[in-house]
């Protein structure tokens, strides 16, 4: 199953509301479960980014679907890559 990796930061509206941030990221956490998005990983960090996704799929279409629904709602924008431990990666490279 692909895993992505969703780095995040706060839109304008989403730094006003930055009180609901918790609250949101649950309502997000499970909308993406009844989309069939399994999300690993929700954190929250300081930096050039203001938090951190990681999130799988068993197909590519449902995950950017979630991200999409994310993004609509205008709290965050999201930058997202697939994201691959250390197994994925060795047969990738044919070790």
């Amino acid at each position: 199953m692909p895993r992505y990796l969703s780095l995040i930061k706060f839109s304008e509206q989403g730094a006003k509301n930055l009180k609901q941030s918790t609250a949101r990221a649950a309502a997000f956490r499970n909308a993406a479960e009844k989309a069939g998005v399994k999300i690993e990983g929700q954190y929250w960090t300081v930096g050039a980014y203001d938090g951190a996704l990681i999130l799988r799929a068993d197909d590519e279409q449902k995950a950017l679907r979630c991200l999409t629904e994310l993004a609509t709602l205008g709290n965050v924008r999201t930058e997202t890559m697939q994201a691959f431990i250390d197994t994925e990666f060795g047969a990738i490279v044919g070790r």
